[in-house]
């Protein structure tokens, strides 16, 4: 076998290996935006149907009934959003800025310990909004050119 024919074949490997690694990425992350979606759709129904644990803890931290039904609307309309390829990037966004407020909550108006559920997600929605900036950009794009 000739020389380069072996950096070919390996660079032919190392071409494949990373498309199979990335390939798994974009899996789990597909997975993770699923799982997400159906979280944050649970979490905005328990709002949007006024569930006692919901109200409890608006009321826990002075907040009107409007400001949860507000919050569900938009969880809700975050998690539709997930699960639209062009916007899901936006809407990973969008929640890293819910979570962040979220922890924030926990910290100062709930429970200090049930700060860190919010806090590890930001990583996550962070890590799909990096995987779907192309996509996002698209949409800026496509805004733009109708704006």
């Amino acid at each position: 076998m000739s020389e380069t024919t072996t950096v070919t074949n390996t660079t032919t490997a190392d071409a494949t290996t990373e498309n199979t690694a990335r390939s798994r990425g974009a899996v789990a992350l597909t997975v993770a935006r699923v799982v997400l979606a159906l979280f944050f759709a649970f979490s905005a129904f328990a709002k949007l149907i006024a569930h006692e644990t919901a109200v409890e803890s608006f009321d826990r931290m002075g907040w009107s009934h409007g400001a949860m039904y507000l919050i569900g609307a938009l969880e809700m309309a975050g998690a539709i959003a997930l699960l639209v390829p062009l916007l899901s990037g936006v809407a990973a966004m969008a929640f890293a800025g819910l979570l962040a407020g979220a922890s924030i909550v926990q910290l100062t108006l709930l429970d200090p310990v049930n700060a860190i559920m919010p806090a590890l997600l930001i990583g996550l929605v962070v890590l799909i909004a990096r995987e779907r900036r192309d996509r996002t950009a698209r949409l800026v794009a496509l805004i733009r050119r109708r704006a």
